[in-house]
């Protein structure tokens, strides 16, 4: 999402309450950051970055301005390097005193004036970047961002890649090297991997940290605790950058954990100095850096903050990406980049204004509540149990949260075991009552995730609303997709063989907790059912899906010119609701039925069967008037092998 400048600052402000002291400024929706790097910034524009830059130093925090020009820049241009110098120039007019020139994700090769000018590719941007740190007179912090990154990106390997071997050679000693790990999201952060880069650079590099970005996927949020990164690793780093969540509202569990990680090693260090030191720094608690402890204490203050009213700007529309918006700790900062966010797939839901609905079964009389849930809407608080059921199902890249791992394994395990339940089982009602208490345990947690929606939507605080609204949309809706698939398993309508061979494209499904859900539910490759976007207005109302009952009605409010109310009933839905009942399912809101989803599995079997059962019962129920026998027989039938009417 793009960040405006008023939330930049209110971050700025929340950073140095927690004891962070660096902000890297490169968002993706500023094109002269980029894309048009050559441009210098409008009079408009100078205002807002110089009120950035001087908002950041009065708080204590290092102002670091990046600038990308990889894409397209000609290294032996004399031009081009005079439009560099102008440009970072006028940023340092406006008081910053931090650079870094960032040369990630751009391809290796040069232009033929430039394979002339230099030996080789890193040869080009060290002598650039060079260049550029003498120019703006060797400022204390100047990054640099090498295209060879991470691991996973060293040819042939890091401590062999010709690139690093240049960079760690040639690149002036003072200019700070940004790193992301053995990869671009790296899982953990070890020491020996450091040691074996910083002998290669030869300094120690920063650590670009990409575990809470989420701009390559726009069905994931990462909302869990800074992790895998031991807080004695600050001895082999020049400093720590973390490249948040896109959404703003979405970081402060991150941010603030990041805070207790760094404080967590400071206090490490001031340890080490005598007998008194070490006491506090080996022995104490409170010293060493726990991810669950620093994610309990982040909690207890965001509740404060998810309750209290807020009027957001209702931005969550936005497509726009900030990448390299990032942050962070140490005396140092940087940062290296990922994939555009793309559009968002969130998924199936109806907005019907409450109704009547053409052709509708009915379970009831549409006034009523559905059963078993409750209006929702109006202004709630969040409660620290559904706070804490919203972090474990959007976690971290790498590891999901309690509550999503509970939801995956049921769900397999109770996919994998539905032939206890089927028609033709045989099994011990012990295994049976097993099968249906991890079910209603399953249904349970899926309306738990029901009731998050409604309370996020109900909240008081809108500009959290507006951030994580799609995430939790997407959600809730893939879980009333899978609790449905539980109850048409409970009904023992399968005996578990058809849903064997089932096997999904790997591109079907975006990653992320509802990503996996989706794999585990028979839709193949059809993941068109949940790339409905979330409403323009978020809304409350709650959704049920379930099989279709015998005591469920068939009535139709449609304007018709048959006089009997229920001919249009019997005409549209009426052969598969009695004739395949098990592919029937019911679409219920807050006040009752209000749609229905009917499948045939064999499509030439149905139609033998219509003819021998339906078709003539029909007959019976309407007789024919004026010699006319077919007006009220005729029947479309629709399936995946084709189309036939009878």
């Amino acid at each position: 999402k793009t960040w405006s400048m008023s939330r930049k600052r209110e971050r700025e402000s929340v950073m140095q309450h927690w004891g962070l002291n660096t902000y890297l400024y490169g968002p993706k929706d500023d094109l002269k950051h980029r894309l048009l790097w050559r441009e210098v910034y409008s009079p408009e524009e100078e205002v807002q970055l110089r009120t950035l830059i001087v908002e950041a130093q009065s708080r204590g925090l290092r102002f670091v301005y990046a600038l990308s020009p990889g894409q397209d820049i000609v290294f032996s241009s004399s031009c081009d390097l005079t439009l560099l110098k102008r440009k970072l120039r006028q940023v340092s007019d406006l008081g910053c005193q931090a650079f870094a020139i960032l040369f990630d994700d751009i391809d290796h090769s040069m232009c033929q004036a430039d394979s002339e000018a230099f030996s080789s590719f890193a040869h080009a941007q060290v002598n650039v970047t060079n260049e550029i740190y003498r120019f703006l007179g060797e400022p204390p912090v100047f990054l640099f961002c090498p295209t060879e990154y991470c691991g996973a990106l060293c040819s042939p390997s890091v401590s062999k890649s010709p690139y690093l071997q240049t960079v760690g050679e040639d690149l002036l000693n003072n200019i700070t090297v940004i790193w992301t790990g053995s990869k671009v999201i790296s899982r953990k952060l070890s020491a020996d991997c450091l040691a074996e880069v910083e002998s290669v650079l030869q300094r120690p590099p920063l650590i670009w940290d990409n575990l809470h970005a989420n701009d390559y996927d726009s069905r994931r949020l990462f909302l869990g605790p800074f992790k895998g990164r031991e807080p004695q690793l600050k001895s082999h780093l020049r400093g720590l950058l973390l490249n948040p969540n896109c959404e703003f509202e979405a970081n402060y569990i991150p941010l603030h954990t990041l805070g207790s990680w760094h404080r967590a090693g400071e206090e490490e260090r001031k340890g080490e100095g005598g007998p008194e030191g070490r006491q506090m720094g080996g022995g104490n608690e409170e010293s060493d850096y726990c991810p669950d402890r620093a994610l309990s204490a982040a909690l207890h203050d965001w509740m404060e903050e998810l309750n209290q009213p807020s009027e957001g700007a209702s931005t969550f529309r936005g497509t726009s990406s900030v990448a390299k918006l990032p942050v962070f700790p140490l005396n140092s900062s940087s940062p290296p980049s990922s994939p555009t966010k793309g559009e968002r797939e969130p998924g199936l839901s109806n907005h019907e204004p409450p109704g009547s609905r053409p052709g509708a079964p009915s379970g009831g009389c549409r006034g009523q509540k559905a059963q078993g849930r409750a209006l929702c809407g109006g202004k709630g608080l969040l409660s620290e149990s559904q706070v804490r059921l919203l972090v474990g199902l959007h976690y971290l890249p790498h590891e999901h949260g309690p509550s999503a791992q509970k939801l995956l394994q049921d769900l397999t395990w109770l996919k994998s075991n539905c032939h206890l339940v089927s028609a033709n089982s045989k099994k011990a009602p012990l295994k049976v009552d097993e099968w249906r208490g991890r079910a209603s345990r399953f249904l349970s947690l899926c309306e738990d995730v029901a009731q998050l929606h409604c309370s996020v939507v109900g909240g008081a605080n809108r500009a959290v609303l507006y951030d994580l609204y799609p995430y939790v949309w997407d959600l809730r809706n893939t879980a009333l997709v899978a609790k449905a698939f539980i109850c048409w398993l409970g009904c023992g309508k399968t005996t578990g063989a058809d849903l064997l061979g089932v096997e999904s494209e790997p591109w079907a499904f975006k990653g992320g907790i509802s990503g996996e859900v989706q794999m585990l539910l028979p839709i193949g490759s059809s993941s068109e059912l949940f790339s409905h976007p979330p409403p323009l207005f978020p809304t409350s109302r709650l959704y049920n899906i379930r099989p279709y009952h015998n005591k469920d009605k068939v009535c139709s409010h449609a304007q018709s010119s048959f006089a009997h109310p229920d001919v249009v009933g019997d005409r549209c839905l009426g052969p598969c609701l009695a004739l395949c009942p098990e592919y029937s399912f019911i679409l219920e809101d807050e006040l009752g039925v209000c749609g229905c989803v009917l499948g045939i599995s064999d499509v030439r079997s149905f139609a033998k069967r219509c003819q021998a059962n339906w078709i003539p019962a029909m007959r019976d129920k309407y007789p024919p008037k004026g010699g006319n026998t077919q007006s009220y027989t005729q029947v479309s039938v629709r399936s995946g092998r084709g189309q036939r009417s009878h």
